[in-house]
């Protein structure tokens, strides 16, 4: 088997740390991916050897193996027991095997100890698979279309697939649909789909997880006196009664009014209404006269 440099490979020193390798790793697997060249077979053979090198540099175990033992790394805890058990041969014990390190050829040891059919039955390196390239997009969505879940068709390009959005989806939020990513290679599974949303709030309301805020402005004379009064809600308007004597700044609670709860069927959180209270303005000089004598009263 001809040897293979997967540090060449993935443009690295042997000194490359593995932080080093995974980010040379993701740059060339994203420059040569299938996806990226169609009908490139050059591009296709360079991705394969990418993603082996990666296999086998990117597992610190593998990489210790592959240092010292090359080509033919794959073997080496065989090797490792064939050796101990050669060596406690009393007929081999003055074998040779200071030989066999660093990047020596271990192929014909290999042959000698178990035959050429040993490793793999003389069939040839399997051709390894590899999961799909993982796929990103972006949904942008108002505020009032995650009420209810709701079913949507994606144009990935190439195909197009009918999901389910799940209703209180939030802003930022990122959902996997498993098995709509690229194709693998050499019959490995299909890469994934990360589906991010962008959430407009098309609306008055403040957002806040799964609870809604809303300032409410009402006149005075119902601070003081009491009243009750409507209010617009996500689904729909709902009667509020409003306290005598009510100050500027109360906050009351409407439980169950707020944004569905994602992935939880009639679950709802609640909307928080603030008070804000309007102060008269371009009285009459009656109205004055009025609040003047109720300061005096006062």
């Amino acid at each position: 088997m001809e040897f293979i440099d997967y540090y060449k490979i993935l443009e690295l020193d042997k000194t490359a740390t593995q932080a080093e390798i995974k980010k040379a790793y993701r740059k060339l697997a994203r420059k040569f991916h299938p996806d990226v060249n169609p009908n490139d077979k050059t591009a296709q053979e360079k991705f394969q050897r990418i993603n082996e090198a990666n296999e086998v540099l990117g597992d610190p175990e593998k990489r210790k193996k592959y240092d010292q033992y090359g080509k033919d790394w794959e073997h080496a805890d065989a090797f490792e027991e064939a050796k101990r058990n050669q060596r406690s041969s009393t007929a081999n014990r003055n074998s040779s095997y200071t030989n066999y390190s660093g990047q020596e050829d271990f192929s014909d040891f290999f042959e000698s100890m178990f035959g050429s059919g040993g490793f793999g039955g003389g069939a040839g390196r399997r051709a390894t698979q590899f999961k799909g390239q993982d796929l990103n997009a972006t949904l942008k969505q108002n505020l009032l279309d995650i009420l209810e879940d709701q079913k949507q068709t994606l144009d990935l390009g190439n195909k197009k697939i009918r999901i389910t959005i799940p209703a209180g989806v939030e802003d930022g939020q990122t959902i996997k649909i498993a098995g709509y990513g690229g194709e693998g290679v050499n019959g490995g599974p299909k890469g994934d789909l990360y589906l991010t949303f962008e959430i407009y709030n098309n609306t008055d309301f403040q957002r806040v997880g799964n609870d809604l805020y809303k300032n409410e402005s009402i006149s005075l004379y119902d601070a003081v006196l009491g009243n009750s009064i409507e209010i617009n809600t996500l689904t729909g308007k709902v009667k509020l009664k409003i306290k005598p004597e009510t100050q500027n700044d109360t906050k009351v609670k409407l439980k169950g009014k707020g944004m569905p709860v994602y992935k939880k069927k009639g679950v709802f959180g609640d909307l928080y209404i603030t008070y804000k209270i309007a102060i008269p303005t371009q009285l009459s000089q009656k109205e004055k006269e009025l609040f003047k004598q109720l300061s005096e009263l006062r």
